[in-house]
């Protein structure tokens, strides 16, 4: 891309101290800290931990159960048993169990990795709005100190005799705009610092954003891969990753419901013991639950449709995720488009007429007017590109949240 931008600030005659690079805050700082800090992933990794638990907790064994009981109170006639209750699971329960807390805990990974892919785009689209903002405030300090030194020049000029007292109104009123601009462009600062701290428990005051020049703009402007290179991609994504986890998860919990059709056996072993002879008679036996009534088929009825409802969900969640992935292409592929044009075109042609006006002002050809409204279209051109190439991050960074971070972006 041509560098025509570069050289816009040296019209207006303005010297702006850039921020110190060396407390800067960059991208890949912003991603970093976000990925560290931020509260809901912190939230979701412990998640992730619990179900360490649930794992174990699913291969335990059932406890075995001890019975005493003891008939007659008086010791010639009483008889007392002792005896211990083994349960044995059958139908696979605790295999599909098992396998059931391990697909939990593969969803609360997918659901912490694209948790870890919504908010790395959210932090790079919260920089580059910050430093968009950043970059909007210098401009509209510019534009008002432009604005006061030609309203200071047009004072000056009525008062010699050499315009009238309707050329000093107008440039008042493009000051009083400009001021106005200026405080509007330090809101919109002060928020986007806000919304990019917000990401790790920040303090926005503890943000410094580096000036940047349009050339390093222009250069650091994100690439458009083809919309079937990045559909391809969208397969293996964080977030179809999670609904594919989702399916497998209901799938083992209705293999969970199955098992349960199958009673499980306990055996009984144990002693009795009777008085007043003191003999000794061991005790066998097996508790088996008779399926008459309860057959689990309601929950596992239950179970099945709600895997068909994963299912569902897993191809309505593509057909989304495809919808939004084409919409932010196209906002991209525009956003560049219009960044282009800008600086190729535009931006050029504003800075010719600026110049022109102003040269023409001082030959007395040209009115306050005509330099106010080259003064505003220059500006606005520069605006212009600005918001072309925060909303050109914007839906790179929407991209990246749906398809996830390529492997030489993935910190």
């Amino acid at each position: 891309m041509k560098h025509h931008l570069v050289v816009l600030a040296l019209v207006a005659g303005i010297v702006v101290a850039p921020a110190s690079a060396a407390d800067a805050l960059t991208r890949d700082a912003a991603i970093k800290l976000a990925l560290q800090a931020n509260p809901a992933l912190s939230a979701a990794a412990h998640e992730v931990a619990a179900q360490g638990g649930a794992i174990t907790q699913a291969r335990a064994l059932p406890n075995p159960e001890l019975e005493i009981l003891r008939e007659g109170q008086d010791r010639t006639n009483r008889t007392t048993t002792a005896q211990l209750g083994i349960p044995f699971e059958l139908g696979g329960k605790r295999a599909a169990r098992l396998d059931a807390a391990r697909r939990e805990q593969d969803l609360a990974i997918a659901a912490l990795d694209a948790l870890r892919a919504q908010v790395r785009a959210d932090a790079i689209a919260a920089f580059h709005e910050a430093v968009a903002a950043s970059e909007q405030h210098r401009l509209a300090q510019e534009l008002a100190a432009l604005a006061q030194r030609a309203a200071s020049a047009a004072a000056l000029r009525v008062e010699a005799g050499k315009a009238a007292p309707l050329e000093a109104s107008r440039a008042g009123v493009a000051q009083a705009n400009a001021r106005i601009e200026t405080l509007q462009a330090a809101r919109d600062l002060a928020s986007a610092r806000i919304r990019l701290a917000a990401l790790w428990g920040g303090k926005a005051a503890d943000i410094n954003i580096a000036a940047t020049s349009p050339a390093h703009m222009s250069a650091d402007l994100p690439d458009a891969p083809p919309l079937a290179q990045l559909e391809a991609r969208l397969a293996q994504s964080p977030a179809i990753g999670r609904v594919h986890a989702e399916v497998a998860h209901r799938q083992a919990l209705a293999r969970v419901e199955g098992t349960k059709r199958t009673p499980d056996v306990t055996l009984i072993v144990g002693t009795r013991r009777e008085y007043p002879d003191d003999r000794r008679q061991a005790v066998l036996g097996l508790a088996i639950p008779l399926p008459l009534f309860n057959r689990n088929e309601g929950a596992l009825l239950a179970s099945l449709r709600r895997v068909d409802k994963a299912r569902d969900e897993l191809e309505a969640e593509r057909l989304r995720l495809h919808a939004e992935l084409a919409q932010a292409h196209a906002r991209l592929t525009a956003a560049l488009e219009e960044a282009a044009m800008i600086d190729a075109e535009i931006a050029p042609a504003a800075q010719a007429a600026f110049q022109a006006a102003g040269r023409g002002y001082e030959l007395g050809k040209f009115g306050m007017l005509d330099v106010l409204d080259a003064q505003r279209a220059f500006f606005q051109s520069r605006h212009q590109y600005l918001k072309a190439v925060a909303e050109s991050h914007r839906a790179a960074s929407d991209i990246e949240r749906l398809v996830g971070p390529s492997t030489q972006e993935n910190p």
